[in-house]
């Protein structure tokens, strides 16, 4: 049954083609609409818009986790181009609902730089790459 109410933030989970990826601890969400404005001459100088184009960029940071399948995965891209850092990435919600992006854009930002007393990083950014799929709770 989908949780209701309200929740931490820790209760929404990525994955990575399947596998979940561990030890990740912020993560921000930026939608990018496009917007077309014009001003008729009928509108007497009011601006009209419409929303033209969307995307979605994912940020997310932790900590990197050597053996871990899906951050592996994702630290495997850092140096990687062009088609080769396309994968499916999966945002599941704590109700259950899930947003898919079937060829997302891995940019691989750290992996490993830091203090040295700290633990290494991991932090990408997952950008969509053409309209994601969303999948309501059951």
């Amino acid at each position: 049954m989908p949780e209701t109410g309200v929740y931490p933030c820790y209760k929404n989970q990525f994955q990575i083609d399947s596998d979940s990826i561990a030890d990740m601890e912020t993560f921000g969400v930026a939608f990018d609409n496009g917007i077309e404005e014009w001003k008729p001459f009928d509108a007497e100088g009011w601006t009209r818009r419409l929303m033209t184009a969307k995307s979605l960029t994912i940020t997310v940071t932790g900590k990197r986790n050597v053996g871990d399948a899906g951050n592996d995965k994702v630290a495997a891209l850092y140096s990687k181009n062009g088609r080769d850092v396309e994968k499916p990435f999966t945002w599941t919600f704590p109700d259950g609902s899930k947003v898919e992006l079937a060829e997302a854009v891995i940019n691989v930002t750290n992996v490993g730089a830091g203090d040295s007393t700290g633990v290494a990083p991991l932090e990408f950014e997952v950008m969509s790459n053409g309209k994601p799929t969303f999948t309501p709770a059951v």
